[in-house]
């Protein structure tokens, strides 16, 4: 794994610098879910794996850098992810299927990106997680947060 541990040990939390490449996300899920089972947080793991899964690829996808940086922190009530990436653009949330319950038919702009082969990442994380947020950084570039509750 060609990743850079700012923390490592026995109940500490991650910080790690990965590769802008598509390998990310399974070297992504792997750091977090062991960190979750060393926390005993094992119950969070497919909720809080698929959330690293899109943070992370939205970070790839969006990023002019060579890298993002991923941190993963155990809180008193859950866990805290976050993702970094050097794009300024803030992601914009997509309508999810719960919004979209009262239409006649589905708006198909809102489900997709550019390309068709997505969108519905942000409001997967949001269904997912008991809070999260966007938080840009000086000069350049954006944290995306997850915060799950155990």
């Amino acid at each position: 794994m060609d990743c850079e541990r700012a923390t490592v040990g026995f109940g500490t939390g991650l910080d790690v610098r990965i590769p802008a490449a598509q390998t990310a996300p399974g070297q992504v899920r792997t750091l977090v879910e062991s960190r979750l089972v060393s926390w005993g947080l094992g119950v969070l793991r497919d909720d809080v794996t698929l959330i690293a899964s899109e943070l992370v690829t939205n970070a790839i996808r969006h990023t002019s850098g060579p890298e993002i940086r991923v941190r993963f922190t155990r809180e008193a009530r859950g866990v805290l992810l976050e993702v970094w990436d050097s794009s300024d653009v803030p992601p914009i949330p997509k309508r999810t299927a719960e919004n979209l319950a009262g239409d006649i038919a589905p708006d198909t702009e809102a489900l997709e990106c550019e390309d068709g082969s997505g969108g519905r990442g942000l409001p997967i994380v949001g269904l997912l997680s008991s809070e999260y947020g966007v938080k840009a950084t000086n000069p350049a570039g954006k944290w995306v947060w997850s915060r799950v509750s155990a």
